[in-house]
């Protein structure tokens, strides 16, 4: 791999970084702007997000005729990094999950006429969405086989019944996802459907109360009590919702990678600044030992996470399908953060404790990231039964042919 950034992606990266110091961190720093669970107050969003869009910053994932500025994978890596040096960062250039995700798949699955109806108001920021896959026991979480919410084919229409929870950004999603049984073939049997929330047949019970900070619209307990959808709501095909399923969370959960190494270099950056300039016992914290050796960890962690994630990018960019190494990112990744977040409040002692910095926020939303997209011990199963099927070939390098 060549790591040397194009100059457009170069320029994006600077463009993003300097309207991130000069434009959220001043939002982020005044507590008055945030709304009631822990998240940026829509008026100072709405504000942001018309000056990311007049700056050319917005959707930067999508390709033009979408709406976006078609940076590819590897762009995205290098700009979501950015991003999330703010808590706030990423849904300001309309690049957060859930709706990251859920643009993405439906610039790749949606038909013309779907994108006009479901996808483009996403874009231009109009609405929010959601992707309801997760069922509380016995249904399907982490293992889509086990879903039981069903969808029954009635003449040319489709009747939606069952439960989903921890459904991110629901409670003000206007757009959804779902996916649901249509037959009990193991892999053909799951279908995607799309649905408005104004659409009789549904209600949410409930927003569950997390440990962490919230994405805009919680995390969601939703029930389906006979939601009728026409055919024409179908998303790829009827028995495809496991493809699109496939085809949605890889990616995802590589752009969380790209966000949360972004708030692990915060973390790093917080510390730093505070051990330059606490003093104690005649000894400035940043010249103890003790200090150097938990951020000089840290900065390693962060450039094995940041090669990781660059190696997946550079796999899907070229056509792969980079299970393994967004597995390996998954993992990796994820407990960086939250090892990131502990050890600058460590560093910080009672200050990193109270909300004086964001490093409580960061590390109660952090302790989420090894359960979301695939729990750890998920994904390292995942690159056990690689190995067991590729053997010595597991870390075989790819040549150039000829």
């Amino acid at each position: 791999m060549d790591f040397t950034l194009s100059p457009r992606i170069e320029d994006f990266r600077a463009r993003i970084a300097r309207f991130v110091d000069e434009a959220v961190m001043p939002v982020e720093a005044d507590r008055t702007q945030w709304d009631a669970h822990g998240n940026i107050a829509h008026a100072p969003l709405h504000d942001l997000r018309a000056r990311a869009r007049a700056d050319g910053l917005w959707c930067l994932q999508l390709r033009p005729e979408t709406g976006g500025q078609g940076l590819g994978k590897i762009g995205m890596a290098v700009c979501y990094e950015e991003m999330n040096r703010s808590i706030f960062g990423p849904v300001v250039f309309n690049s957060a999950a859930p709706d990251d995700g859920n643009m993405m798949v439906l610039e790749q699955a949606a038909t013309p006429a779907q994108k006009a109806r479901w996808l483009a108001p996403i874009v231009a920021g109009d609405v929010r969405s959601a992707f309801a896959m997760t069922e509380p026991h016995p249904g399907g979480g982490s293992d889509p086989g086990m879903m039981r919410t069903t969808a029954t084919r009635r003449g040319d229409s489709y009747v939606i019944r069952g439960r989903k929870w921890f459904i991110t950004g629901a409670a003000e999603a206007q757009h959804f996802i779902l996916l649901a049984r249509t037959s009990d073939d193991p892999r053909r049997g799951l279908t995607a459907f799309l649905f408005d929330r104004d659409e009789p047949g549904w209600h949410i019970d409930r927003r569950i109360p997390i440990m962490g900070p919230e994405e805009h619209g919680g995390h969601c307990e939703l029930v389906f009590e006979d939601l009728v959808l026409p055919a024409d709501r179908i998303l790829l095909g009827e028995g495809l919702g496991l493809k699109l399923t496939q085809m949605r969370l890889g990616p995802a959960r590589l752009t969380h990678c790209m966000r949360w190494l972004g708030l692990a270099k915060r973390c790093t950056e917080i510390a730093r600044d505070y051990a330059d300039s606490r003093h104690g016992f005649g000894v400035r914290l940043s010249d103890r030992e003790s200090i150097q050796i938990k951020l000089g960890d840290l900065a390693m962690g962060i450039e094995i996470g940041r090669l990781l994630v660059m190696k997946a990018a550079w796999e899907l960019e070229r056509g792969g399908f980079a299970r393994k190494e967004v597995s390996m990112a998954k993992i990796h990744v994820a407990n960086l953060l939250h090892k990131a977040a502990d050890v600058a409040i460590q560093i910080n002692g009672a200050r990193g404790y109270s909300c004086d910095t964001v490093l409580e926020w960061i590390y109660r939303y952090a302790r989420q990231a090894r359960l979301v997209d695939g729990a750890d011990e998920v994904h390292q199963m995942v690159l056990n039964r690689h190995l067991a099927d590729e053997g010595r070939d597991f870390w075989r390098w790819d040549s150039a042919s000829g």
